[in-house]
């Protein structure tokens, strides 16, 4: 099959790889730092910068606002208002926590897992809401951290960046704003106070005005020079205190895990055994009445044999194409859960026989090594969904072409390794994730392997299609074909 793509298709191959490599599961991030050269700190200077500068309005703000609620609640306790202050105080301290989070993501930092305030299958009825946070320990971490620490912090941040914006900014612009200060017979020389310093006894042989502005120009340099690794440490300060404050916790990480898992292993019991059933309707409609036809015309075939060879012969004829229709649709079934050339040849092979069957003229993009030889179960979910969206585009897309890509890409944020498989059309566009429908039956499966179901489609085309399932890369899949 062609590799290339022509211009009627509605997706480019420029517009499919720039969607490939930004793709859903880039949502599933490692917050390992990465290496910066100094280009790419200045290139972080101004949302950093503007976290940092905008920190000490904020944080004095809360700390009023805070101030104010929780000492008025705690001295009006007696008379059960203080109750619902202090509550108030908390969700207040948890609103700004959140907004301390959304700020560090703005300024470039990692994303921070929040904590799940509420359990999952549980409303949040009145009594959860009004003294949860007085067993949840979130609430008074984010009440420390926005009442005591982030105010301490948050000042001494802020001094700091205007320091050394003002020190870099004034210093190299000092030969224009010194011609207004007014200045007398005692002017006050910086460069000789300086130069006297180091060179004691030594009387200064130049223009104290020359070299104030000499003096203050080279301070502002390094002020600027040094300007990016300040607000990137910095800001990793807020990070890591923010991480440690107002982050989930490992043991509500563990428990997410565990739930994701068990929805996992429910997903993929609920795809088997639509798939089962789905199996089961068409070995009943299909092979099964064309078996009982079969068996009927051989038994009046039988009846006939000696009276009238002629309609005998007739409806053996009749039986023979009953029973290659049969055939035909036993190996069309079989191909949806075991095909013989996935098993023997590979997916690479398999992929490219389901494009050669297709009715709708297929371009084939494989970006993956001949000898690379996939776990079964990743193989033949990959055929699969390839198969299931093929099937659709040529049944509900109204499309002319389409296009199947698969290949391996390595998550640059983390340690997975995921296969994606892309079916594009130039059809009428729509799909969506529906019950009942057939992508909602491939989103159970890939979640079964913990895989993720994309999909784009907008109401007139053109459609992209995408399933990415997570490999362990073993020493299995890199075993030859043989």
């Amino acid at each position: 099959m062609s590799t290339e793509e022509t211009p009627t298709m509605g997706f480019t191959s420029d517009t499919l790889d720039a969607v490939i490599s930004h793709p859903q599961t880039s949502s599933v991030q490692n917050s390992r730092p990465h290496s910066r050269g100094y280009l790419a700190l200045w290139r972080g200077v101004p949302r950093e910068l503007g976290f940092l500068l905008l920190t000490l309005p904020l944080v004095w703000a809360c700390f009023v606002l805070l101030n104010g609620l929780f000492w008025a609640g705690i001295g009006t306790l007696i008379i059960y208002i203080g109750f619902f202050l202090v509550v108030a105080a908390m969700y207040v301290a948890r609103g700004f926590g959140t907004l301390e989070l959304v700020r560090l993501r703005w300024a470039g930092r990692a994303e921070i897992e929040p904590p799940r305030w509420v359990p999952e299958n549980k409303p949040a009825g009145f009594i959860r809401v009004t003294f949860g946070p007085f067993v949840n320990g979130h609430y008074w971490l984010y009440l420390l951290h926005s009442y005591l620490i982030n105010p301490i912090v948050g000042t001494v941040t802020w001094v700091l960046s205007i320091v050394w914006v003002a020190g870099g900014l004034g210093g190299i612009s000092y030969w224009f704003w010194s011609s207004f200060i007014p200045s007398d017979n005692d002017h006050f020389s910086l460069s000789h106070t300086v130069f006297g310093a180091v060179f004691r006894g030594v009387t200064p042989g130049f223009d104290p005005v020359v070299g104030d502005g000499v003096l203050m120009f080279v301070g502002g340099v390094i002020f600027l020079l040094t300007l990016p690794f300040l607000t990137h440490g910095l800001t990793l300060v807020h990070n890591g205190i923010a991480r440690g404050m107002l982050g989930a916790w490992r043991s509500e990480e563990l428990q997410r895990e565990v739930t994701d898992l068990s929805a996992s292993r429910g997903a993929a019991v609920t795809a088997e055994d639509q798939s089962l059933r789905r199996l089961e309707r068409d070995l009943h409609d299909g092979p099964q009445q064309r078996l009982i036809r079969l068996q009927m015309d051989l038994a009046s075939a039988e009846r006939k044999l000696d009276a009238d060879p002629d309609a005998a012969r007739g409806l053996l004829e009749e039986a023979r194409g009953q029973a290659r229709d049969t055939l035909e649709e036993l190996r069309a079934l079989s191909r949806g859960f075991a095909p013989p050339i996935l098993q023997d040849r590979g997916l690479i092979t398999g992929l490219e026989s389901l494009a050669s069957r297709s009715t709708v003229p297929v371009h084939v993009d494989i970006r993956l090594d001949a000898a690379l030889r996939l776990p079964p179960e990743i193989e033949r979910s990959a055929y699969y969904v390839a198969a299931e969206l093929l099937t659709n585009v040529a049944k509900h897309a109204n499309a002319s072409e389409a296009r199947l890509y698969a290949g391996l890409r390595r998550d640059p944020d983390g340690d997975t390794t995921w296969l994606d498989v892309w079916v594009t059309d130039n059809g009428s566009g729509g799909a969506s994730v529906q019950n009942g429908h057939g992508l909602r039956g491939l989103d159970e499966r890939l979640r079964g392997l913990r895989g993720i179901l994309e999909v784009q489609s907008p109401i007139g085309g053109p459609s992209l299609v995408g399933a990415h399932i997570p490999v362990t890369m073993t020493a299995e899949t890199s075993l030859p074909l043989s």
